[in-house]
């Protein structure tokens, strides 16, 4: 057990769903024991859900939980980062690891609002599908985080799905690709339900059918490793059922629909950084 070991103990700032999920994939991996892992949130219901659910060791506030921790994950709104980073700032060792999910939040503004501590910083964007463990994350490093930082979290998220590793300046456009993403395909979900309940379907069956379709093909997809518009053309044949909707995909501007849906999140996310 001691060789699998990350760190001799990690610190999450806020217990979110996604710090959950991430609590959840790094027990169940075995990367660290659950008296090693601190969750700082000031919300009583969820300090007591996760030391009952999962055994860690829960703080109303930073200053509370051991300073000394060398990883310290912030899981919190991106909205409340400044207020959150005085307050680190305060209480924090020197030379800690910084992991952030918090979108738009820029590794400079972490940096700043942490001085004179001078963390190693990385940035993440995970997604919620990371809560049954399939999640897509991608992540950033400062010019202090190191080859083992790097690797380390890397290790967290790909106990909750597939991580990869970018430059900070395309974490806008994953933000509005696979953290936004989820929400296109349930809208997408939604709509093959409502039509097939339309076309005379029980609901529970559309749905039924709806999620193993959007599943299997996505399974399709990442264990074949052809293009998208390969496996299409597969489904497609000639003067059939699927090229009549198709065309009606085509009329209404659906990929362009799609593509202009995560541009506006990746501005957004930049706005976010900016504000």
């Amino acid at each position: 057990m001691a060789s699998s070991l990350l760190c001799s103990s990690l610190t999450f700032i806020g217990g979110g769903q996604m710090a959950e999920a991430l609590i959840q994939g790094i027990l169940a991996a075995g990367l660290l024991p659950a008296d090693r892992i601190l969750v700082v949130d000031p919300a009583p219901e969820r300090r007591q859900l996760l030391a009952e659910r999962f055994g860690v060791r829960v703080f109303t506030e930073a200053a509370g939980a051991p300073a000394a921790s060398p990883v310290c994950i912030l899981a919190v709104k991106p909205q409340v980062m400044g207020p959150v980073l005085a307050g680190l700032a305060r209480c924090l060792s020197p030379d800690r690891l910084v992991i952030s999910i918090a979108a738009g939040v820029s590794i400079r503004f972490i940096e700043e609002g942490l001085a004179p501590l001078s963390p190693r910083v990385i940035r993440v964007m995970p997604n919620t599908p990371a809560l049954v463990g399939a999640g897509a994350a991608a992540l950033a490093g400062s010019a202090s985080a190191g080859e083992a930082d790097l690797d380390l979290a890397l290790s967290l998220f790909q106990a909750v799905g597939e991580a990869v590793i970018v430059s900070e300046k395309d974490l806008d456009a994953v933000t509005g690709l696979s953290g936004s993403g989820p929400a296109y395909v349930f809208s997408f979900v939604e709509a093959l339900v409502d039509a097939g309940v339309a076309a005379g379907l029980a609901r529970p069956t559309a749905e039924r059918l709806a999620v193993q379709t959007v599943l299997g093909s996505a399974r399709l997809l990442q264990e074949r490793g052809e293009h998208p518009a390969v496996l299409r053309a597969m489904v497609t044949s000639p003067g059939g059922t699927t090229i009549a909707g198709l065309r009606v995909l085509a009329r209404a501007g659906f990929q362009g629909v799609i593509m202009d849906a995560v541009l506006a999140a990746t501005r957004r996310s930049q706005e976010l950084g900016q504000e």
